[in-house]
């Protein structure tokens, strides 16, 4: 036996776990068989698998957003914002991972994309229902979207529960009048299906805590939070045009949208609004 099988057997511990036909095994426990059995290419061109993967890794990462979005709702709620701070920092984390997946998108030339662009059919991210969640949760409500999963009778009951619920903007202005700042009845009781209107009263608020941070530690913590979030969910869409445009310029989307020009117009659409304006009148 050569000396180099002799250090590679020396790495191999004694005491690891080889029998499998009882116990939990790591491919088991994480369900890869169906997870890695999920890349089902409809061209036979090479780059499909990379356009694939990219999505599908993505609407996973969108998946523990929206739990974490989930559990930071409902610890704000119950005035422990601390426990929220650690779930919300979690989400910029994911956010980042989310961002840099379009640089490896746009390793997608627009030759190669064309090769297999015409197997999508009518199928487009414009109709991830996760990120559409995201952006409910975030407080950015548009019921119109729900028209694009009324095939679905069960993914549109869960769509427009989610439109109804309060976002996470709005269990932390609940958050701000619970610590004895004035915010107007009308943003604390409302249709929580429409979009959030900015209102004078809010920014006030924020405005109390941000000169008055020793007082209002907590809650200044959380808007520097939600603001992580709403920055980092602005430089997901800026990625997200920009890398469609490298690849299909202004062509209209698979999903009759169109496209590039779509992408560009919700930029516009900005999250925590007064939280924003306020900086100006600091």
């Amino acid at each position: 036996m050569s000396d180099g099988m002799k250090k590679n057997e020396e790495v191999w511990e004694k005491n690891i776990h080889t029998d499998f036909k009882k116990d939990l095994s790591y491919g088991q426990y994480l369900k890869l068989e169906s997870i890695l059995d999920s890349q089902l290419l409809l061209s036979g061109h090479h780059d499909e698998m990379l356009f694939i993967i990219i999505h599908q890794v993505s609407e996973l990462w969108m998946k523990q957003v929206l739990h974490e979005l989930d559990g930071a709702k409902k610890s704000i709620a119950g005035q422990d914002l601390e426990s929220a701070f650690k779930m919300l920092s979690r989400v910029s984390r994911i956010q980042q991972q989310l961002i840099q997946s379009w640089n490896v998108l746009a390793t997608l030339t627009p030759s190669e994309y064309l090769e297999f662009r015409d197997k999508l059919g009518s199928s487009s991210g414009f109709q991830s229902y996760q990120n559409r969640l995201i952006e409910f949760a975030l407080g950015y409500k548009n019921r119109k979207t729900l028209q694009v999963y009324q095939h679905d009778s069960k993914l549109h009951a869960l769509m427009l529960d989610a439109l109804c619920e309060p976002s996470l903007y709005d269990v932390s202005l609940a958050a701000l009048a619970s610590h004895g700042l004035k915010v107007d009845e009308s943003c604390l009781q409302r249709d929580w299906s429409l979009p959030y209107e900015p209102n004078e009263s809010v920014e006030a608020a924020w405005i109390e805590v941000y000169r008055d941070v020793d007082t209002y530690w907590d809650l200044y913590e959380l808007a520097e939070k939600l603001l992580d979030i709403g920055s980092q969910q602005q430089i997901w869409r800026f990625n997200h045009a920009t890398t469609v445009e490298r690849i299909i310029g202004h062509k209209t989307g698979t999903g009759g949208s169109s496209g590039v020009t779509y992408l560009k117009r919700v930029l516009d659409q900005q999250f925590f609004p007064e939280l924003w304006s306020l900086r100006t009148k600091l």
